[in-house]
């Protein structure tokens, strides 16, 4: 070791194999019901951020549902973290997902033995149940992600007297949490008005360089039935009724009687799919995408047409956005927050059908205006950088963590029940 009297001549010499290894910061808990390789929004943002948490030095220990053998990829393929899986049943209407159990017994031994820092849920489902139910018997301090409006799905599923109960089980369940990050600052005022508490605007992030226009592949677009100037209109995402894709086939079939040789694709797979086909027997439906293939299948259109109302936020949309495509949405989530109508997109009103419809024939038949939106949103997409985000929800993890008060007692050794 060098002395405090070193001279700088001497400190040249000090390698940096002397220097104490980095530490790692928190010991952290993650529970999800979904992970990639399942694929919606969801499980996608919650890799990045683990996988950014990772990278700032921090022990991850991820605790999710046992997902069937056929969708599980390579170890290689995931972030380095310590995973605890537990029992999953398929989501209904969704095999390819899974839903945690109630595995609060479990949990208690399994941090009591192991402590985490603070424990965060990204899914209000019974193992997110279960999990604030150990943390909060083990005096930990706990965040919560509200990503999904299960309360917003009831119409389309006919599910509309169960809309109140939902939202009181989610508010009951968020205000049990020292924080909850919501992605949108509409989505914190909203959530404030139905009496949520402590909330934190935490965005999403892109990839923007897997998403970029570079991708685009002009032989996808001729197996697609596009030539080299033809319209292609998309969507990307579930196919489901929360999805509102009556107004993506309406607007196509506008700009169709303009347009003949304009071509629909739908990326991704669900319960519609059927019902779609048949409605909308000349459109391409690719099935579900992911990884650079995805990237290819987004930079191929020309115009994404987004019309759900029931996101949280919609990552669709900023992947379409750095893909260098004209977004045509309304005026919620991501879309209303990210786009300035005309500019870098096209936003209807909240609900506003005709005017979504407009805005998609007047998108299609003015290139250069497209070509110029499609560019401003390329730029606006690339600021959304991830690592950022991961700073923001570090931020939140160690606001929780600093107003813990100090655990006293034998509170941890109650009995579980």
């Amino acid at each position: 070791m060098k002395t405090a009297t070193a001279t700088a001549a001497e400190a040249d010499d000090i390698l940096v194999d002397d220097l104490p290894a980095p530490r790692h910061s928190r010991r952290l808990a993650v529970v999800t019901e979904t992970y990639p390789p399942e694929v919606n929004g969801v499980a996608m943002s919650m890799a990045r951020v683990i996988d950014g948490l990772n990278r700032r030095n921090h022990d991850v220990q991820l605790i999710r549902p046992r997902q069937p053998s056929r969708l599980t990829p390579p170890s290689s393929g995931r972030p380095a973290v310590d995973e605890v899986l537990t029992k999953g049943l398929a989501v209904p209407l969704y095999p390819n997902l899974r839903m945690g159990v109630p595995s609060k017994r479990s949990l208690v031994k399994l941090w009591s033995l192991r402590r985490p820092d603070v424990v965060h849920i990204a899914t209000e489902g019974p193992l997110g149940w279960s999990a604030l139910q150990a943390a909060q018997h083990l005096a930990l301090p706990v965040t919560s992600d509200y990503r999904t409006n299960f309360h917003a799905y009831g119409r389309h599923y006919r599910l509309g007297l169960l809309a109140k109960p939902i939202m009181g089980y989610l508010r009951k369940f968020h205000n049990r949490c020292d924080a909850t990050m919501v992605p949108t600052e509409a989505m914190r005022v909203q959530l404030v008005e139905r009496g949520f508490e402590r909330l934190s605007v935490v965005g999403r992030g892109v990839d923007a360089q897997r998403f970029d226009p570079t991708r685009r592949s002009e032989a996808m677009r001729m197996a697609w039935g596009a030539g080299a100037d033809d319209l292609v209109l998309g969507y990307v995402g579930r196919l489901a009724p929360e999805k509102n894709l009556g107004v993506v086939l309406a607007a196509f079939e506008a700009v169709k009687a303009l347009q003949p040789r304009a071509r629909l694709v739908f990326v991704g797979d669900g319960p519609m799919r059927a019902e779609l086909a048949a409605r909308a027997p000349d459109a391409v439906f690719a099935g579900q995408r992911s990884g650079d293939d995805l990237a290819a299948h987004y930079a191929g259109l020309d115009l994404f047409l987004f019309p759900s109302l029931t996101e949280t936020f919609g990552n669709v949309t900023t992947e379409a956005m750095a893909s260098g495509c004209a977004v045509v949405a309304f005026d919620s989530a991501a879309a209303g927050e990210l786009i300035r109508s005309g500019v870098n997109g096209w936003l209807a009103g909240a609900g506003q059908e005709a005017d979504f419809i407009a805005a998609t024939r007047a998108a299609a038949l003015d290139p250069s205006a497209r070509r110029a939106v499609a560019e401003a949103a390329r730029t606006t997409a690339r600021r959304l950088d991830w690592s950022d985000i991961t700073a923001r929800f570090e931020a939140v993890l160690e606001g929780a963590i600093a107003r813990a008060e100090p655990v006293i007692g034998l509170r941890g050794l109650q009995p579980v029940v």
